[in-house]
Parts: structure tokens; C-alpha cells; sequence
């Protein structure tokens, strides 16, 4: 297949030389539980095109999130198609099949036209007799000193240290090599973008593993367009990053001078770029990404995911009494089952059970207090981290409800589009993309 070759990274943009597609500099994973904002999410995406910038919208649903609301990957892109056309929005936008496998990929293929390979799972499973070796063989620059432009200090990288680097992640590799031609037997190749994640994980990797990591990838013929590692940190639902911002600010850096390398000697797209999973509400690390973006003119995918949910509820909530009302039983509800709710997230989410305030408590709030505790404004001291989470997490409530919920949604329309587009641009988009 040919590459896309850049000037510089970023510096101008070139196409494929043959019929693709191309996934823009900055784009924005957008999570729609219910397939009812499309539209106020676009709205967030036209209002940064009509600044200059444009955020091209990638909506990601993954298969346990259909599974628990019931839908199918058709609805997600028919909201997306139906946002376009009202809104006349004239730049790319995308579907994603969010991290799937081969047992899950493949009621995702006709609607979707972009795949996120989930293969985290697979790190650490031993190779095929002699596959880390052959690999060290076939690449002797990842052994010894290392330069990067862009990290101050060179790698140094033990033949032992490779070699266990390719016992470590080749697996996972391959395994996303079988799930890309999986897919690429179904839909033409070059019609559709092809992400690996590897971030739900213990450690960050290394410079030099993600350099033999995107080695390995381009052995493996996969036009990665987009990687996800693991960062330094928690990456929470909803929430702050939790972490050494200054350490964090160095590991994306360094990645994205991997990237860069990597581009050069491995012949992989020009427009790879960083994927950040659970992005959303990272307040804290918005500057320094914005800052290393800028240094290697890089582009940059974030995936914001369930944030629209909880503004769906801040949005009932102000709406008038009936949808405060579902917001105060979907409280409810959702604490009756914490467990339950919690377990599938236990890994991202962290919730003191005992700092979360009672349903009745909560059923004798007014409206103020309700979008207060849930809406992330870390200057209201209403804002209640604990209950955000719990909401977070707790989408499987309002599936639950059916019709009741959905129709609760049309009627309350303008309150709850107002707050997803406010929140997707005011706090998301403008500090990543436009904040100077």
C-alpha cells in the first residue's frame, strides 16, 4: 500500500496517492450512549471550524455499550449521517468500532469506517517459537543507541532488553494484524482507519518499547493511523487526570517523537498520531498536550466517550421538575447498585462509597444542587467527583428505562443540547485546540 508522506509531520498535509482515507490532525472520539446528540456534538465541532480549527467528530460506541443500551452499530451511524446533513457540515466525520476483537468485530464492519483493535489483552502472551528472536535479527537499529530528535538523551537498549521488549508485545501485535485483515477481507482496504490500542495496561511503555511496538506494526503491514499506549497516571471516567502532570507532559513528548522516528524509518502513514483514551475531563494535562502538539507540529485523537451522557442528566435536570425528577431516580437507582455498575470499571473509575451522598439526600436537592454535583466545574464547591463517577457508570439505569428515558430526552431537547455542546466545546475543545 502506498504511504502518506509528510512535509515535516504536520507542516502540510498530503494525501494518499490513491483513493483513502485520511484521518485529519485533530480529531475527537465522541461517545453518544443513546444516538440523541449527534447534532449539539457536532454543533461543539462546526463552532472550532468557524474559528479556524476544525476537530473533525469520530463517535465511538463500543460493543458492551450496545449491549447494555440495545442498540446497534447502525444507530450510531445513522445519528451521525442525520447530524451532518441538518447541520451541513462539509468536513470528514467518522464511525468507530470501539475496542473490539475478532469475536465482536464483526456486527461493527458495515457501519463503521473506523476500527479500534483493542488488543491489551494479548501483552505479555508468549510469541511463536523464535518470533522475538527472528524480530531482533530482522531489526538490529532498535539494540544499542538510539537517537530521537526530540528526546534530549539517546536510548540505550540492551540486546536483552529487546529481545524481552519483543517477547512482551509481539503477540498483541500480531493479534492486531489478525484482526485488521479480518477486517480488510470485508470492507476495501484504504476505506477505513485502523487504530491499536494498548493502554488498558499496568505500565506505560517505554520510548524504546513503543518504537518496537510500531516496528512490529509495520511488519505486520497495518496502516495505524492512530495509536493508543498507556500514560503515565490514571485516566478516570469523567474526571481529572490523576498524576505527575510534569512526568506526564515528558512521556507524551517522547512519544510523539517515537512517532515521528518511526514514520521516518518504518515507512508507517505520515498522519500517525496519539490516541488518549478517557480524555475526557483531563483538565489538568490539556495544557501540556496542547503545548507538545504545537512543539512537533503534531496531530492528536481524543476520545471524550461518556461525558455526553452526563450532560444529558445535567440537562433533565434543568429542564423543569418531571426530568429533575428521572435524574433524582437514576440516582438513586444507580447507588442501589453500585456494585454491579462499578465492577465492569473498577479498573478506571474511583469512588468512595462512603463520601456518596443518599438518594434521599439527593431527592430533596433542587436543581442547582443536582447539575452542580454532576457538571465538572472544579471551582463550584457543589461539584462531587464521587457522584460523577457513579453516574458515569451508571448509563445501564436509563437503558433500563427504555422509551421513559428517550422520550424524556425529546422533550427535553434544548436544555440537554445546550449543555453537550457547551461542555464538548467550552471544555474540551477549546483548551486542546484553541487556547493560546
Amino acid at each position: 500500500m502506498d504511504r502518506l508522506r509528510p512535509r515535516g509531520i504536520w507542516s502540510e498535509f498530503v494525501s494518499y496517492p490513491q483513493t483513502g482515507i485520511v484521518l485529519e490532525k485533530f480529531s475527537l472520539g465522541v461517545g453518544d450512549r443513546f444516538a440523541h446528540q449527534a447534532k449539539p456534538q457536532l454543533a461543539a465541532c462546526a463552532r472550532a471550524a468557524e474559528k479556524g480549527v476544525v476537530v473533525v467528530p469520530v463517535w465511538n460506541k463500543s460493543n458492551r455499550e450496545h449491549k447494555i443500551v440495545g442498540s446497534e452499530p447502525s444507530s450510531t451511524r445513522a445519528a451521525a449521517d442525520a447530524a451532518v446533513g441538518a447541520l451541513g457540515w462539509k468536513h470528514s466525520y467518522y464511525v468507530d468500532a470501539d475496542h473490539i476483537n475478532l469475536d465482536t468485530v464483526d456486527r461493527f464492519v458495515p457501519a463503521s469506517d473506523f476500527f479500534t483493535l483493542d488488543v491489551a489483552h494479548a501483552i505479555g502472551h508468549a510469541p511463536g517459537a523464535g518470533a522475538a528472536e527472528s524480530f531482533v535479527h530482522r531489526h538490529p537499529e532498535l539494540v544499542g543507541r538510539i537517537d530521537i530528535p526530540g528526546i534530549p538523551e539517546p536510548l540505550e537498549v540492551t540486546p536483552e532488553q529487546t529481545c524481552a521488549s519483543a517477547h512482551k508485545y509481539l503477540f498483541a501485535v500480531s493479534e492486531a494484524g489478525r484482526i485488521y485483515r479480518h477486517i480488510a477481507d470485508r470492507k476495501q482496504p484504504g476505506h477505513f482507519i485502523t487504530e491499536v490500542s494498548m493502554d488498558e495496561t499496568d505500565f506505560p511503555q517505554t520510548p524504546s518499547e513503543l518504537l518496537l511496538i510500531l516496528a512490529a506494526i509495520a511488519d505486520e503491514g497495518i496502516p495505524i493511523q492512530t495509536i493508543a499506549p498507556k500514560f503515565t497516571g490514571r485516566f478516570n471516567k469523567g474526571v481529572d487526570y490523576v498524576g505527575d502532570v510534569e512526568q506526564f507532559e515528558k512521556e507524551f513528548a517522547s512519544d510523539l517523537a517515537v512517532i515521528a522516528h518511526a514514520i521516518a524509518h518504518y515507512g508507517l502513514p505520515g498522519n500517525l498520531k496519539l490516541s488518549v483514551h478517557s480524555g475526557s475531563d483531563k483538565f489538568s494535562i490539556y495544557a501540556p498536550i496542547r503545548r507538545s502538539l504545537r512543539r512537533f507540529d503534531a496531530g492528536v485523537h481524543v476520545k471524550t466517550a461518556g461525558t455526553t451522557w452526563l450532560e444529558e442528566l445535567i440537562g433533565l435536570s434543568e429542564a423543569g421538575p418531571e426530568g429533575l425528577a428521572m435524574a433524582k431516580q437514576i440516582y438513586a437507582s444507580a447507588l442501589d447498585h453500585l456494585e454491579d455498575l462499578c465492577a465492569p470499571y473498577a479498573a478506571v473509575i474511583d469512588i468512595d462509597p462512603a463520601r456518596l451522598p443518599s438518594a434521599a439526600e439527593v431527592a430533596g436537592w433542587t436543581a442547582e444542587q443536582y447539575s452542580g454535583a454532576l457538571r465538572h466545574d472544579q471551582r463550584n464547591p457543589l461539584f462531587d467527583p464521587h457522584v460523577r463517577q457513579l453516574l458515569h457508570v451508571g448509563y445501564k439505569i436509563a437503558a433500563g428505562m427504555g422509551d421513559r428515558y428517550t422520550d424524556m430526552l425529546v422533550a427535553c431537547e434544548e436544555s440537554i443540547s445546550r449543555n453537550v455542546t457547551q461542555n464538548l466545546y467550552d471544555r474540551h475543545i477549546e483548551p486542546l485546540f484553541l487556547r493560546s
